[in-house]
């Protein structure tokens, strides 16, 4: 089984998809795809569907939606190599198994993007705690390109999915903002400029790009734009969420204020000062 989650759902047995049009059926099998190889609660299943007050029928027809799935499924199976199926199972209870309290979907080791995403990254990260700055962005780079948009979008999202969705996007901000940290230590703070300039206006609150923003603006002899992203974000804070910038966000501008014009491209001790104060 293969499992794409990071941007429109995608569920393919045997390389066929096993995808429900209706919108209920679509949401239990993006939980059970987010959760693979473990039990979701049929609670959880329940909750995700209907809400805080579901209908007394709500088991009975999470029941049906189950069987629908398997429906699907066992149509996938049939057409793979073999009586059982490519992945050896021997019918479509064995893929979406029905466990004490809840439901299971067997991965049978197939493909996962999500884990995939998960393991990139992790090199990633232990290449930054490496300083191993190229290795770093390069292997941040690939998880990033699993994505293919919002994780999810062709889902009607509940409470549960909603929670699933946004750990996802800031797993994934999260890596987006550690590949830049990698690239500027690289010293590719020109190439970053129109990819942050988007990412400031899209995250306007968000104070770790727009620390980068500033030093890649600065260290690319442009410090007057630099402060002037800080005065916007500053805005911004104040007026959304009546914050001021954070202490280190606050120095790094100090530190802009009070040094030379800097020369682009070159890294002084100007530039040893702005990464500290970053």
């Amino acid at each position: 089984m293969d499992i794409d989650v990071l941007g429109p759902l995608g569920v393919r047995v045997n390389g066929v998809g096993v995808m429900p049009t209706a919108p209920k059926p679509r949401k239990v099998l993006a939980l059970l795809a987010l959760h693979v190889d473990r039990v979701v609660p049929v609670g959880l299943l329940v909750e995700e569907l209907w809400g805080e007050r579901p209908p007394r029928s709500a088991r009975t027809t999470l029941q049906t939606y189950v069987l629908q799935l398997r429906e699907l499924i066992g149509a996938a199976l049939e057409s793979g190599a073999g009586p059982h199926g490519a992945d050896g199972v021997v019918s479509a209870k064995d893929v979406l198994v029905t466990a004490p309290g809840g439901y299971v979907l067997r991965g049978g080791g197939g493909s996962s993007d999500v884990r995939e995403f998960d393991r990139l990254a992790g090199m990633g990260y232990r290449a930054m705690d490496a300083d191993d700055f190229a290795g770093a962005s390069r292997w941040l780079r690939e998880a990033l390109a699993l994505w293919s948009g919002s994780a999810l979008a062709d889902v009607r999202a509940g409470a549960q999915l909603e929670l699933e969705v946004c750990r996802l996007e800031e797993a994934r901000l999260c890596a987006l903002y550690q590949r830049i940290e990698a690239d500027l230590r690289l010293g590719r703070h020109r190439e970053l400029l129109g990819e942050l300039t988007v990412l400031v206006s899209r995250y306007r609150t968000h104070e770790a790009l727009h620390g980068q923003f500033m030093l890649a603006l600065y260290r690319s002899g442009r410090r007057s734009e630099a402060l002037n992203v800080y005065q916007r974000l500053r805005q911004a804070l104040v007026r959304d969420l009546g914050l001021e910038p954070s202490a280190g966000l606050r120095r790094l501008q100090q530190t802009m204020l009070q040094a030379s014009e800097p020369t682009p491209l070159i890294a002084g001790a100007q530039d040893r000062r702005l990464a500290r104060a970053a």
